[in-house]
């Protein structure tokens, strides 16, 4: 091989030309050029690409994961940790992880952020954060919350799905977060979010949101918070975030309701803490114990009923009893749940709902307002919302006469008496011409005892009674 400085001494030195090089050493005028192009020592450059034949048979396949990922939620695509697991559980795939790897870094240069390395003492810091991804939830993609706790020493995490970030999401995630672990640190670590950071002051002082600051009280932790927009402040939570949506989550998968998929979240976290039993043991030991008492992670919020007997929380609107129509009430927002209340008691109670504009309303609290007008239980949306079987009766009852809500009105009234799902059953197992109120209240309440039973004489006799006052009252 000809040495590169030799050439170069001739040229540069003794006045050599490129033509008398390339035929003293018999290599071509072009090769003589790149020897005198630079001094470095010469590289070798790959034409071909090297065959790798226990990578080889399976990058169709990871071509096509990586296609996938392009329809997929940006947070929620392959890495190649989680490509390799696939492989293995999937394919059989018997390489290491790191070859996966090698091949990874071919298809998509990446450079990985650098963080200062942070220590803590066992039982000393928990950061939290909320995070995002999305799941096939009962059918439709759906956008979840994930709230992240992790403990800085052990890096144990705690996570659960919740449909909002609102604070009754960020109270609950500390109640549910501080169970599971069985203790509380001494300290948070935040970042600046509205749930618990009212106004940023000077330096690391914060106004604190009253209920965040009600939450440390009663567990007795402090709060410390990261710079604006230094969220890589609290990597080891950062960290935890795409970690679960890449561990967990991917590829997106399905789930019937809210708790299925918090199942499938715990079950993760209870392998990840078996993953770090030793240092959990001794975090665990340092926690503090956790306070004898619940805490409430209900958002209060004063509520006006308005003449539909409505009450506006978060822009839907939910039923309450109509005697309390036009009356100030107090509605406590948890995360699955609104509560209405009246003094100390709970009125009314529905399942939350995230959209926009709903209206909830349970027939049971509109039965006073039907008595005083029969005539609007042809057209109430009450009514109009109730099982398909009422409709087929109202429709069916209206139509065999003049007065017929009012007997449609009577088997309503029932629900006095009676849960909705037992009157539903009760109309879907009798044919629409043979009810009446009294048919459904005998189909409810058969009469089988023998005659000798003084006591079921009596119950079944005030229950005509009250049939009675009922025809009298509508009629």
């Amino acid at each position: 091989m000809v040495d590169k400085e030799y050439v170069r001494k001739k040229h540069y030195v003794d006045g050599w030309s490129i033509r008398r090089l390339s035929t003293q050493l018999k290599i071509a005028r072009q090769t003589v050029r790149k020897l005198l192009a630079d001094a470095e020592i010469p590289t070798y450059t790959r034409q071909q690409e090297r065959a790798c034949p226990v990578m080889d048979p399976y990058r169709a396949v990871i071509e096509a994961w990586l296609e996938e990922d392009q329809i997929a939620p940006a947070k929620q695509r392959h890495t190649a940790a989680r490509i390799y697991e696939r492989l293995t559980e999937e394919h059989e795939f018997t390489g290491g992880e790191s070859t996966v790897r090698h091949y990874m870094r071919k298809l998509r240069a990446t450079q990985a952020e650098c963080y200062l390395k942070l220590e803590a003492n066992p039982g000393e810091q928990m950061q939290i954060d909320f995070g995002h991804a999305e799941v096939d939830l009962n059918g439709e993609r759906t956008k979840v919350c994930l709230f992240c706790m992790r403990f800085k020493f052990s890096l144990v995490p705690f996570v659960i799905a919740f449909p909002t970030e609102r604070l009754e999401a960020f109270l609950e995630g500390h109640v549910r977060g501080f169970a599971y672990f069985g203790g509380v640190p001494q300290e948070g670590l935040y970042d600046n979010a509205s749930t618990q950071v009212v106004k940023v002051l000077a330096g690391p002082e914060r106004e604190e949101h009253a209920w965040f600051s009600s939450l440390r009280a009663h567990y007795l932790f402090d709060s410390h918070f990261c710079q604006p927009a230094r969220g890589n402040e609290k990597g080891t939570v950062e960290s935890l975030v795409k970690y679960v949506r890449s561990r967990a989550l991917v590829p997106v998968p399905t789930f019937a309701s809210w708790d299925e998929l918090n199942e499938h979240l715990l079950r993760w976290c209870d392998r990840e803490r078996t993953k770090h039993a030793e240092a959990w043991e001794t975090e665990q030991a340092a926690l503090r114990k956790l306070p004898s008492t619940t805490f409430s992670s209900a958002r209060p919020v004063p509520v006006k009923v308005n003449s539909y007997a409505l009450a506006t929380v978060d822009r839907n609107q939910y039923s309450v009893p109509c005697q309390y129509t036009g009356q100030m009430i107090m509605a406590k927002a948890y995360v699955d749940r609104i509560d209405l209340i009246v003094g100390s008691a709970v009125v009314a109670t529905h399942a939350r709902c995230y959209r926009r504009g709903e209206v909830r309303m349970e027939i049971g609290h509109y039965l006073t307002a039907l008595e005083r007008k029969p005539h609007a239980v042809t057209n109430a949306a009450v009514v109009r919302q109730l099982p398909p079987i009422f409709g087929q009766l109202r429709t069916y009852m209206t139509q065999a006469h003049s007065r017929g809500y009012k007997d449609f009105l009577l088997v309503l009234l029932l629900l006095r008496e009676h849960s909705l799902s037992e009157l539903t059953t009760a109309l879907e197992s009798m044919d629409l011409a043979e009810i009446t109120a009294s048919t459904v209240q005998q189909r409810l309440e058969p009469t089988i005892a023998p005659v000798h039973d003084a006591h079921q004489i009596v119950t079944t006799s005030a229950h005509a009674a009250q049939y009675d006052q009922l025809l009298q009252e509508v009629g």
